[in-house]
């Protein structure tokens, strides 16, 4: 299949690297793995400590929640020419079976329409593939959300 480029790949794999050093994602484990085009995809590994059922061992949902948030955020960047704010506005998730304990979490995302002022997004968590989905999400994310910048201008070109 034929994928489209990052608008900035440099911006794209900036972005990727900073969502992931944000302190919760750091404590959750989240790993930025790159992007086919413009599909980012995230990982995070099982632990005891991300379980949300201690009899079963599925992980809880919010990390599940808080990889789709982060990852349909990088993918918005990656529709960036240059560097803007974004903020998440709406965040929806359908849980369709339990992560398997013990395993691997990916996330891939893409932003399927970029507008002037809102972003739109999917995503989809699973184990070995996309195609045996975990969860399904789709987000809308505000644009230019704050003045203030994520880096500095001359972080990235």
């Amino acid at each position: 299949m034929n994928q489209q480029a990052p608008a900035n790949a440099q911006l794209l794999q900036a972005m990727g690297e900073l969502f992931v050093s944000f302190p919760h994602c750091v404590t959750l484990g989240f790993q930025y793995l790159g992007a086919e085009g413009r599909k980012p995809t995230l990982k995070v590994e099982w632990r005891d400590d991300l379980v949300g059922n201690p009899a079963s061992g599925v992980v809880h949902g919010g990390v599940i929640t808080s990889i789709i948030d982060t990852c349909s955020g990088i993918a918005v960047t990656a529709h960036m020419d240059e560097l803007e704010t974004i903020a998440t506005l709406d965040l929806r998730i359908d849980y369709l079976k339990a992560a398997t304990p013990g395993k691997a979490i990916y996330c891939t995302a893409e932003c399927y329409r970029m507008a002037n002022q809102i972003a739109f997004t999917r995503a989809v968590c699973y184990h070995d593939s996309p195609d045996d989905p975990i969860a399904h999400g789709v987000a809308t994310f505000m644009r230019d959300s704050n003045p203030k910048p994520m880096l500095p201008k001359e972080g990235v070109a």
